[in-house]
């Protein structure tokens, strides 16, 4: 294989990680909790934060538990996301997202 070959091979690759990383930032991942559901982009930047009406105001550090736990489930989900799509790739690409 020439030089040539393997740095067109090389620049696809960089192409269709690209696309596929353009793809992930624009879904909406929702993370739900008993009390919170909150939406992230799959840039893991929080797009909206619901408090479900069931709890008093007296229950603010529960709800604030409740938003920490649905945050960390949909940044999950776009992990999981960015893993199925980026796995046909490997670990060579691990820490650009």
């Amino acid at each position: 294989m020439n030089m040539q070959n393997l740095m067109a091979q090389a620049q696809k690759m960089q192409r269709d990680i690209m696309k596929k990383k353009e793809e992930i930032n624009n879904q909406n991942f929702t993370g739900t909790s008993q009390g919170a559901d909150v939406v992230v982009n799959g840039k893991k930047e929080i797009l909206s934060i619901k408090i479900k009406p069931e709890f008093e105001k007296e229950d603010i550090e529960m709800i604030e538990d409740m938003v920490v736990i649905a945050v960390n489930d949909a940044l999950s989900k776009v992990d999981v996301a960015i893993d199925k799509s980026m796995g046909q790739y490997g670990s060579a690409f691990n820490g650009l997202f």
